[in-house]
């Protein structure tokens, strides 16, 4: 399965075109890293693949069938974005549930009857992302890089077929972030997900990609990979 991003196109109003016909493609357990200065679009195209901008033009398909008519929560495509959008009232794990709900298409439920499997799952993904010991943890008492693992804990348990990544490690030092991102990438690879990720670190995308591509005057160029 292959998810495929065909002439797509975007304008913001009163500003020159951003993408000017993004043509790429990720198969399935690939992930695919896009590279480009800050401002040139790279974020838009993860708005557009997601389904979060309206009045973009191309096309957007997954196995073959078009997604791009379909509201976001249909297109089975998970985003995290630079800035964790977390709950601050709740502690770690159960910021995570909400992934997991929204994998199983449960309705919403209160927070205090979540089951003992959902909590058990939960700690398992923080494990991953190394904050095992931080499940119990409110995350207004996270540092921001912790905030930004639980929200990619949260991305993975809800298991979509595509994930975008808009720089997810960004906010991590040197050490934890050339230990997490290859767990990240060998994961999404061993449950055959699509990932697209943004970064501006050419040698992360050089170590972690199958393909890269250049955000080039709105358009997206491959580059060579030095592997």
């Amino acid at each position: 399965m292959t998810l495929e991003v065909r002439g797509v196109r975007y304008t913001y109003a009163g500003w020159p075109e951003t993408l000017s016909g993004v043509d790429l493609t990720i198969e399935e357990g690939e992930s695919g890293f896009l590279l480009g200065p800050s401002g040139g679009g790279k974020s838009t195209l993860l708005r557009c693949i997601a389904g979060l901008l309206e009045g973009y033009q191309g096309r957007v398909l997954w196995d073959g069938e078009r997604i791009d008519a379909l509201p976001p929560h249909r297109r089975g495509v998970g985003m995290l974005s630079q800035e964790p959008a977390l709950f601050p009232h709740l502690v770690a794990w159960r910021n995570v549930a909400f992934g997991i709900r929204y994998r199983a298409q449960r309705s919403a439920h209160s927070e205090r009857t979540l089951p003992h499997g959902e909590r058990a799952e939960s700690a398992r993904w923080l494990a991953l992302v190394g904050l095992a010991h931080k499940a119990d943890a409110p995350v207004d008492e996270l540092s921001g890089g912790e905030r930004q693992r639980v929200a990619l804990a949260r991305t993975l348990a809800a298991k979509p077929r595509v994930v975008l990544l808009d720089e997810p490690l960004s906010a991590l030092d040197r050490s934890l972030r050339d230990e997490l991102g290859p767990r990240v990438r060998d994961l999404l690879r061993e449950q055959r997900v699509a990932a697209l990720w943004v970064t501006h670190d050419e040698a992360e995308a050089q170590r972690l990609g199958d393909k890269v591509w250049r955000l080039v005057d709105g358009r997206a160029v491959p580059a060579q990979l030095k592997k």
